[in-house]
């Protein structure tokens, strides 16, 4: 019986898909490839024009079809600066859930489907790809994907990223969500619909999580997590906020827009506390819905002190806009704080993030240094 030609192309597409993590793990030697080697990264080589734009316009824009815009920047290690010059190529089904064939795809380029192509970043780092919302594989339980490997200038070989999936397909579960490796930071898109186009962002940090990567800077060993990568949810007990009285999770309640979480460490001084709160509670006036900001101090052996603290800190300086939290402390496992990789030892660690993704961490900052924390936040 003759395999119609979708059916053995789709195929070969899952068997590339599912081996790929499996090559990753069964490899040891540190003169591995960057990224540990990929299959099927190589055919972005086929048919790359010589002159590339930092956006691209595939043929899933076209049409009935549910558009999607992905727009972003990507960053150097530090996570901070952008990254010129780098080519990202992407690859994705249609809607419908194949990797489509045109008359212009040849040899392996084939595998890829006609949805393909190439941005190439400029000096400010962005890119941008106007594409449809493609579907997940018919009658299997991956989740909707869009490819991306990566050719940095300076590398001698392509490293693929992490997929970028969508936060609200049902078939990207908590088991799903969990495996993701982060490669380049968080691949989960959260579309908004403007004027019938979804529009969703996704910056890509060069090297985070990427094996054998030559690259390394005092950014890597900050504390915390790095940029890029997703916030997790976690449930500190809120004495004094909208909140009042319960365990809400700050980035699964309002990590739809921007977001500070501030880490207090037992030797942060009082005076620099409250001048913190004076600041972010002005903040977070001025940005309202647009900002959410969070108070997270330990409270060792003492909560009902803690509390007491917090509500009498929360009525003398008149907070209302900024959640002051607590957790048994940073390593805490029932809360899931411990999730935030905190340094204890720390005097505090800001977090800011948008749309649940890190976009700036610190430690140790201190008041005169507020402009710094914000710089990301429009």
């Amino acid at each position: 019986m003759k395999v119609p030609f979708f059916s053995f192309l789709l195929l070969a597409v899952f068997i590339s898909c599912e081996s790929r993590s499996q090559q990753q793990k069964s490899s040891a030697s540190p003169k591995e490839l960057i990224g540990g080697g990929c299959d099927g990264c190589e055919i972005m080589y086929i048919g790359m024009p010589i002159r590339m734009n930092s956006t691209d316009t595939s043929v899933g824009w076209r049409g009935t079809r549910t558009k999607l815009l992905v727009t972003g920047t990507v960053y150097q290690v530090d996570g901070r600066t952008p990254a010129p010059n780098v080519i990202v190529y992407y690859w994705q089904t249609d809607d419908q859930g194949y990797y489509s064939k045109n008359s212009m795809l040849t040899g392996e380029a084939v595998r890829h489907g006609a949805r393909r192509g190439w941005m190439q970043t400029g000096a400010d780092g962005k890119y941008a790809l106007y594409t449809n919302r493609p579907a997940p594989y018919p009658g299997r339980d991956i989740p909707a994907h869009i490819h991306l490997s990566i050719k940095e200038p300076n590398l001698p070989n392509e490293y693929y990223v992490d997929e970028l999936v969508f936060d609200d397909d049902p078939l990207l579960t908590t088991a799903k969500r969990k495996a993701l490796e982060n490669r380049g930071g968080s691949g989960v898109l959260r579309p908004r619909e403007e004027n019938g186009i979804q529009v969703a962002r996704h910056d890509i940090i060069l090297g985070l999580h990427i094996p054998h990567y030559l690259a390394t800077t005092s950014a890597n060993k900050r504390t915390g997590l790095s940029i890029g990568e997703e916030s997790p949810s976690f449930t500190p007990y809120h004495a004094w906020g909208p909140d009042k009285g319960s365990k809400a999770c700050p980035v699964c309640k309002y990590g739809r827009n921007y977001g500070i979480l501030y880490f207090v460490g037992a030797t942060e001084s009082w005076d620099n506390f409250k001048k913190w709160l004076v600041l972010l509670e002005k903040l977070s006036g001025e940005k309202r819905d647009q900002l959410k900001v969070y108070l997270v101090c330990e409270a060792g052996g003492t909560p009902e002190k803690t509390q007491r603290q917090l509500e009498q800190v929360g009525r003398e300086l008149d907070i209302q806009n900024l959640a002051l939290t607590f957790v048994p402390d940073f390593g805490d496992q029932e809360s899931d704080v411990y999730l935030n990789k905190l340094d204890a030892k720390a005097v505090n660690t800001f977090i800011v993030y948008n749309s649940r993704v890190i976009i700036d961490t610190y430690t140790n900052l201190r008041p005169i240094d507020f402009g710094i924390l914000t710089r990301k936040i429009p």
